[in-house]
């Protein structure tokens, strides 16, 4: 198995095993450094974070439950095999549920949902000196941004399909921001997108929004291709 595992200071602080098994295993699959199709047990990710196969058994029934690893009676586990026609297929529902919430945003004279817009404005319209420069911040912010657009729309059955969705592609999605250029990017986009939803021009959000999930839907692919090659070849 690629890389290597090890318990972490930061995390044992009030967290139980099985949670810091959870978590180092995920981190693992989401830095490809458990790469997708490899096959492991639990006996060996039991030695790594030196820990029981207990708590490492629930971690891995956590991320099978999530869909990043799928279980084998006779081979033990395997991280779940890349499918970029899954990914695509799972960017292209986020499209139209993204849409579909701009569409009733601006519709509204003022929507139910204005003041969780309202709340993003600080974030996405800062000047560049208050912006932020950690990648992993800015993706969870990213994400929330997103659902945030779909939960203000007012429909909660939207909203949890669009919340499943975004699970299912953080692994390729947070890939987006180990760029600077494309942080900077996202804060600007954002800015724009909120800015024209909040003055209820339908047709500039859509065009704006739909701009913004292809080009981060374009650099995730070519990020994650490279970074299946060069961890095979590594």
């Amino acid at each position: 198995m690629h890389g290597s595992l090890s318990l972490r200071p930061a995390l044992a602080l009030g967290a139980s095993l099985a949670d810091q098994a959870y978590q180092l295993i995920k981190d693992d699959l989401f830095s490809f450094r458990l790469l997708p199709g490899e096959r492991f047990t639990e006996t060996d990710l039991a030695a790594r974070l030196g820990v029981s196969r207990t708590p490492v058994r629930l971690g891995l029934a956590r991320l099978e439950r999530e869909g990043f690893v799928l279980a084998s009676p006779r081979s033990g586990w395997q991280a779940r095999p890349f499918d970029f026609e899954r990914f695509e297929a799972l960017y292209d529902l986020r499209i139209v549920l993204e849409l579909a919430a701009v569409e009733r945003l601006c519709a509204r004279e003022r929507a139910d949902g204005e003041d969780l817009l309202e709340a993003l404005r600080d974030i996405w319209h800062a000047p560049p000196q208050r912006r932020l420069l950690d990648g992993r911040r800015v993706a969870e912010l990213d994400e929330a941004f997103h659902c945030a657009l779909v939960e203000a729309a007012g429909n909660p059955e939207m909203a949890q399909v669009h919340r499943d969705v975004t699970e299912k592609i953080r692994i390729v999605r947070r890939l987006d921001f180990t760029k600077d250029f494309r942080i900077d990017a996202t804060y600007e986009e954002h800015g724009a997108i909120l800015s024209a939803v909040l003055a209820r021009r339908v047709d500039e959000a859509s065009r704006l929004l739909r701009a913004h999930i292809g080009m981060s839907r374009a650099e995730v692919s070519k990020i994650t291709l490279r970074m299946l090659h060069e961890a095979r070849g590594g």
